[in-house]
């Protein structure tokens, strides 16, 4: 691997020195209390409504600017402690000026129907009218003063059973050690134990597996109780705000219907022969009898021994990111010209790898590159993030630059995909497509079904608490390990412990979120099959979605990007490319 001088970001466009950025950080306060000012006057006119929600801008834009200079200089070296500082100073300050921002939305929805309106038809407030229209429509979701403020008073003792399955499962769970590779003793944990399970040695993967779920069986009982404290807030809070379900609730604010999610569970059920077909392929690769879900991790092809310096992954990416055109490889050259990116691993750097910065700064990555081809994909998922804001930065007002949650994810898979394409396009080694293959086979595996998998458990047992049924452990073990049965097929036995899966899963107390890798994952295979065709319509129908910002419902901003979530196409075409996929790696394999 060719050795080179590894860049560091530039921070110094967000402030030139810590002394700029404390003069802001003084600035924060005035600009929080300007905004407070207009407490009780937002029904006076439409103008005055528009200078508060500017006001809220100013105060928003500006913390966010400290904010993102203060993490990144914190996460460049954990250990200085004047850099802690600083987001230590943040957070305390924003802690301390939340109630100066939380009167706005009652006090809006709180405008006559008939003033609203007339307010929404001026011209003073045309650029903040999509907002308000959003907010607006929860008005009927909206309880009396007295009622939301009793709520907001209960609002710590209602979380608290996410609290306490995060202290139980990070901190007083411990699973004791077991017999490694080369015979070594090794503490599991939550950290170890997926190197554990990716072991070439099925023996230390059985191991490790029960030692984990023994843990888990131990304290089942208790985690059935926080997950069924959790699901019982979410059904119970739905019914107070007047929702049909909960699934409905937690899809209001990304304006999702219910079928989007629903029928992905039917779309991707109906696809599950492909994936049949997958545990099949890697049953008889690995020369079992029979699966079990401690042989899904276990790479079905070597690690590529492959090596590449940052300059090398950077030219690799940029040639696989061609096919977006002269417009989008000039940005990403920015992203080199202009020092975006913090490259090297060292010591008191924040690990792991990221996309950040603010509506003022450059879209800043942190990696931590290693010169494997996992970098190398790393580096292309956050490029992804970054030219996404990046160009949504550039085309939208600060009011509607934020893309949600449920889109965050497309950019950076379909670059990944087109890594993908570009690499398998580009080698006659049989061995390194055969792993290319199988590493996007099992990227789709882990975000398609395994997701959606999730995704259906979680609306089960929503269902069932909708219906009065207490979620016991045994109730929850016992749908849980059914839909295991289901998912993943006759080549599969699964250890009766996979019942116990529901306990370590923290996503199942996020209130539906798990189904937006599946959607994203989907979404993004359709993107990337769009832009290879090499037509230029779709390639600007794709950055008009980069450019879209929280412009547009996100089903419409996805939907003028050739994408509609609201048919069937998009995971039909997912379940399509994964079985091809699969079918293109059992030929290279010669199975």
């Amino acid at each position: 691997m060719k050795q080179i001088l590894e860049p560091t970001w530039d921070l110094s466009p967000l402030y030139a020195d810590n002394d700029a950025w404390e003069k802001d950080f003084f600035r924060i306060r005035p600009l929080a209390e300007k905004f407070a000012s207009y407490r009780g006057r937002l029904a006076e006119s439409p103008a005055v409504l528009a200078e508060a929600i500017a006001a809220q801008d100013d105060f928003s834009r500006l913390a966010e600017k400290c904010y993102s200079y203060a993490h990144l200089r914190s996460d460049e070296n954990t250990s200085n402690n004047a850099n802690r500082a600083r987001v230590d100073r943040l957070e305390g300050l924003f802690a301390e000026l939340s109630p100066l921002e939380s009167w706005f939305d009652p006090e809006v929805m709180a405008i006559d129907e008939k003033r609203m309106k007339s307010f929404l038809d001026s011209p003073e407030l045309a650029l903040y009218r999509r907002s308000l229209l959003e907010l607006l429509q929860e008005r009927k979701h909206i309880l009396s003063d007295k009622e939301e403020a009793l709520l907001g008073t209960l609002s710590e003792v209602m979380g608290a059973s996410n609290k306490i399955f995060g202290i139980l499962n990070d901190s007083d769970l411990a699973f004791g050690r077991i017999k490694g590779e080369n015979g070594r003793t090794v503490e599991v944990t939550h950290g170890s134990y997926g190197r554990l399970v990716e072991s070439e040695d099925r023996e230390v993967r059985r191991r490790a597996f029960h030692r984990m779920y023994a843990a888990y069986r131990g304290k089942r009982n208790t985690f059935a109780a926080t997950l069924d404290a959790t699901v019982r807030r979410h059904v119970t809070m739905a019914k107070v705000r007047n929702y049909p379900s909960a699934l409905a609730q937690a899809l209001e604010p990304d304006r999702v219907p219910e079928s989007v999610y629903r029928d992905l569970v039917t779309n991707v059920r109906t696809g599950l022969p492909a994936f049949y077909d997958y545990m099949e392929l890697r049953r008889e690769v690995m020369g079992l009898e029979k699966l079990d879900m401690y042989d899904m991790l276990n790479p079905l092809i070597p690690k590529c021994s492959r090596e590449y310096s940052f300059d090398e992954a950077f030219e690799l990416v940029r040639a696989a990111l061609a096919p977006m055109g002269g417009e989008y490889l000039s940005k990403l050259d920015l992203a080199r010209s202009q020092r975006w990116i913090d490259v090297p691993a060292r010591k008191g750097k924040r690990s792991g790898a990221y996309s950040g910065g603010c509506y003022d700064s450059y879209p800043y990555l942190l990696l931590n590159h290693n010169g494997t081809l996992d970098s190398v994909f790393t580096l292309a998922h956050e490029l992804g993030h970054s030219l996404h804001s990046y160009y949504s930065n550039a085309s939208q007002p600060y009011h509607y630059a934020d893309y949600e949650i449920f889109v965050a994810e497309v950019a950076s898979t379909t670059n990944e995909i087109l890594l993908s394409e570009y690499l398998l396009a580009n080698t006659d080694d049989p061995a390194f497509r055969c792993y290319l293959l199988s590493h996007l086979a099992n990227d789709i595996r882990s975000t398609v079904y395994r997701q959606t998998m999730f995704a259906e458990f979680e609306l089960l047992i929503h269902e069932l608490a909708a219906q009065g049924e207490p979620l016991t452990a045994d109730l929850l073990s016992e749908k849980y390990y059914g839909l295991n049965r289901i998912y993943y097929g006759d080549a599969v036995e699964p250890d009766q412990d996979i019942e116990l899966e529901w306990a370590r899963i923290p996503h199942f107390y996020y209130n539906f979120y798990v189904y937006k890798y599946a959607t994203g994952m989907s979404t993004a295979l359709l993107l990337a099959k769009n832009i290879l065709a090499g037509d230029p319509a779709k390639r600007d129908a794709y950055f008009g979605f980069l450019k879209a910002g929280d412009s547009k419902d996100v089903l419409d901003i996805m939907r003028d990007a050739g994408v509609d979530l609201s048919r069937p196409e998009p995971v039909e075409n997912a379940v399509a490319q994964f079985g091809k996929i699969v079918g293109q790696l059992r030929k290279e394999m010669g199975r």
